[in-house]
């Protein structure tokens, strides 16, 4: 075993089917872990994992329109991957409006007095 795994408690398969309309596709994932987990807390584990994963990128193509990006040289993709994170978590942390990130975005770029507040943290 690498040494770099010497905390290795748990190597995880989970397999998953999934069913629309008549199309039926099965999948297997795999997990490595440091925590002693049994089958339940494995499994509440990694469907928290998901739903946390699913709940961020959602808001980043609602938001961002992050699955439209077309950037593709060198490694834009992933700078622009970080300024929309660092972006809706300044956007979370203002509190001034309870507008939609979206909306709040836009405000933003119309509204200097929002935009700092939301840049400074305030």
């Amino acid at each position: 075993m690498s040494p770099n795994w010497t905390k290795l408690k748990t190597i995880i398969e989970i397999q998953s089917t999934r069913e629309i309309n008549e199309d039926c596709t099965t999948e297997k994932r795999y997990y490595i872990s440091s925590l002693g987990l049994d089958a339940k807390k494995t499994a509440a584990t990694v469907c928290s994992h998901w739903a946390v994963e699913n709940k961020l990128h959602w808001v980043l193509d609602v938001s961002f329109r992050e699955d439209e990006s077309r950037i593709r040289r060198g490694n834009g993709a992933e700078v622009m991957s970080m300024l929309r994170r660092l972006t809706l978590n300044l956007l979370k942390q203002n509190t001034t409006s309870n507008a939609s990130m979206k909306r709040k975005r836009k405000i933003a770029l119309m509204d200097e007095q929002l935009l700092s507040e939301i840049i400074n943290g305030n």
